[in-house]
């Protein structure tokens, strides 16, 4: 018996969310042997649970999604177009604008699926390989490296080895921090209160964000004259939310939308989350390689944490492929580095800079509310400025494609 033979996977991946799954699908591909070890019972990875949340898919995004079989199992009447994005603060009239161009035949800036039926579709990708297993209920207490192999302890005394160790396993990571790699974590000591809206106007699938004084309201396009109200307050304030009646929550966001969608009413529940940002000190170390939430984790408002995440499928699918092709250790540090360098060339920016846009058009002080009518006036006055300004923000805020890269 060879000493490959004797391990029990190719890739041992923590974690069964979306980038995990398509991590095993794109290995799979390969012909690589995939363990998939998750917490969650069997049910609901087969059927996830609703969870509110609406994913705006970058193009980069939808194509690695079909590239690996995720796209065609969603169906045309769950994707809704993002074709424009405008962005307000306060009771200014200025209104910066995002969106085609004119003439432009480059179709919507991005598309908006719920999170959970692409958790679904992940499963789905997934299960059609047939080197790829899902181990559930397996939780992870554990774990060992050596020059040969990557070993994981289970709670139920069960160890499993492989070539590779993936930490999937969320923003906050127990084999990150097993691992001993730190994060730099921002608390912005915000919550996320997110609920769907019917409305008597076509949303026309553009997107508001509207930075009131007191909280933050995103509009989210949805097909069906229904849009996915995101609502972003002191974490002191979410249960005041929670807790509003169906009528009272939907007169509430009539109002801060100022009538433009006319008359409104609930659509569905509501869901909490934290605002937490998370950013690995390293995504690479001997036989262990982070990916998704668990390398990096954006400001869930802006949406971008699924984006990273097929990203770096992507990036780390290719560096293994190549070691894999010509014989080599797929395990060994140097593909996992390069993975890292360019994973971090595209991320570290954009989570530095939505952080910063996020906390200047939170920040209700008198000095960051002149700062951010300055930023808005400007992009509008100036063309050369309007054209950065506009490329920084709509990558950040819109999960779209930017300008910056359509000049590119």
């Amino acid at each position: 018996m060879t000493e490959e033979s004797a391990l029990d996977a190719d890739v041992l991946v923590v974690g069964a969310g979306p980038a995990g799954l398509a991590l095993g699908a794109a290995l799979g591909d390969l012909g690589l042997r995939v363990t998939l070890l998750e917490q969650q019972p069997l049910a609901a990875l087969q059927e996830p649970a609703e969870d509110g949340r609406e994913i705006a898919l970058t193009h980069r995004a939808r194509r690695a999604m079909t590239t690996l079989g995720l796209w065609q199992h969603l169906d045309e009447g769950e994707v809704s177009p993002l074709n424009k994005a405008h962005v307000i603060d306060g009771s200014s009239p200025l209104v910066l604008h995002f969106g085609q161009r004119s003439g432009s035949d480059e179709g919507p800036l991005g598309w908006l699926v719920p999170n959970h039926l692409i958790r679904r579709a992940a499963w789905r990708a997934a299960g059609e390989r047939a080197g790829v297993q899902v181990i559930a209920e397996a939780r992870v207490v554990g774990i060992e490296r050596d020059e040969q192999a990557a070993r994981v302890s289970l709670a139920d005394g069960r160890r499993l080895s492989g070539r590779l160790l993936v930490a999937a396993d969320s923003r906050f990571s127990s084999i990150r921090r097993m691992a001993g790699i730190g994060a730099a974590m921002h608390d912005f000591g915000r919550s996320v209160v997110v609920g769907r809206v019917r409305h008597e106007r076509d949303n026309e699938g553009v997107a508001w964000e509207c930075f009131r004084y007191g909280n933050t309201l995103a509009m989210l396009p949805l097909l069906g004259n229904i849009s996915s109200a995101v609502v972003t307050v002191g974490s002191e304030r979410a249960p005041e939310w929670l807790a509003l009646a169906d009528d009272e929550f939907a007169a509430r966001i009539q109002a801060q939308t100022e009538g433009r969608l006319g008359a409104m009413q609930a659509a569905g529940p509501r869901h909490h989350y934290p605002l937490v940002g998370v950013y690995a000190q390293r995504f690479a170390a001997p036989r262990l390689v982070l990916v998704g939430d668990a390398a990096v984790g954006m400001h869930p408002v802006t949406a971008h944490g699924w984006n990273f995440g097929i990203y770096g499928v992507e990036l780390l699918a290719r560096e293994l492929g190549a070691v894999h092709r010509r014989g080599g250790d797929i395990g060994a540090l140097a593909p996992l580095l390069a993975y890292e360098r360019r994973h971090r060339v595209h991320t570290l920016p954009i989570w530095a800079g939505t952080n910063a846009i996020v906390s200047l058009f939170t920040d209700e002080r008198r000095v960051p509310r002149l700062a951010r009518r300055a930023v808005l006036a400007l992009s509008e006055l100036a063309p050369g400025l309007n054209r950065v300004i506009k490329a920084g923000i709509e990558y950040q805020l819109t999960g779209g494609r930017s300008s910056l890269q359509r000049m590119n």
